[in-house]
């Protein structure tokens, strides 16, 4: 298990180039150009944000969890963390993190996994499953590069708290985050990012109660 390395960012809020609020529950789309940071800032505190990224000129080109842990062989990412596709090279390199731990195991809530892990009542809730595909549906970015529900691979949940137990099981816990904590990375190529500010209300991973998010993007000569 890797230790947190928390590190603060020495960006300048008035220099951001992209601002924006995520509501809770909702799924927000962009592309960071390479030499660009992004950060994302967990408002309120212990909210899960499953986040995908792809290459944003080949969406074949996409982030995958299994290169990225057998890279740097911890489970975790955290600062200094390289966020690898599935072609072996980094898309993205976390600079700065004020939480200290985010998980790429847990996977992305559905209609499905909600029914078989809750009860069959809850296949109608909102998921980001849900999101991802709505995004997919409408977002101009995504058609471009002519996405489908076939491009969704593994993704990150930033901010949120799962344990591995000594039996190799995941554990969906409360969260280590707090107002106010953001991880930050620099895109290493141009990258479409695809977020889902998680739904979820049948386990802690939101504390049962989804809260918006913050984006922000700074150009290279800000940084």
């Amino acid at each position: 298990m890797n230790q947190p390395k928390l590190i603060e960012s020495q960006l300048d809020l008035c220099h951001a180039v992209i601002d924006e609020i995520c509501a809770a529950g909702e799924p927000w789309v962009k592309v960071v150009k390479q030499g660009q940071t992004f950060r994302i800032v967990d408002l309120e505190g212990n909210q899960a944000v499953d986040t995908l990224f792809f290459n944003a000129h080949n969406a074949l080109e996409r982030y995958s969890a299994t290169d990225t842990i057998r890279a740097q062989n911890k489970l975790y990412l955290t600062t200094d963390s390289k966020l690898r596709s599935n072609f072996g090279k980094v898309m993205l390199t976390i600079v700065a993190d004020t939480c200290g731990r985010h998980d790429t195991l847990g996977g992305a809530c559905a209609a499905e996994s909600n029914t078989v892990r809750y009860a069959l009542e809850k296949y109608p809730m909102h998921s980001c499953r849900d999101n991802f595909l709505h995004a997919l549906a409408h977002d101009s970015a995504c058609h471009q590069l002519n996405m489908s529900k076939r491009d969704l691979p593994s993704n990150i949940n930033f901010f949120m708290n799962v344990p591995v137990t000594e039996e190799g099981r995941l554990e969906f816990v409360d969260g280590i985050s707090a107002p106010g904590k953001y991880v930050e990375m620099r895109a290493e190529m141009d990258v479409l990012v695809l977020i889902s500010n998680c739904p979820q209300l049948n386990n802690p991973c939101n504390a049962y109660n989804p809260t918006p998010i913050q984006l922000l993007v700074w150009d290279q000569r800000s940084n």
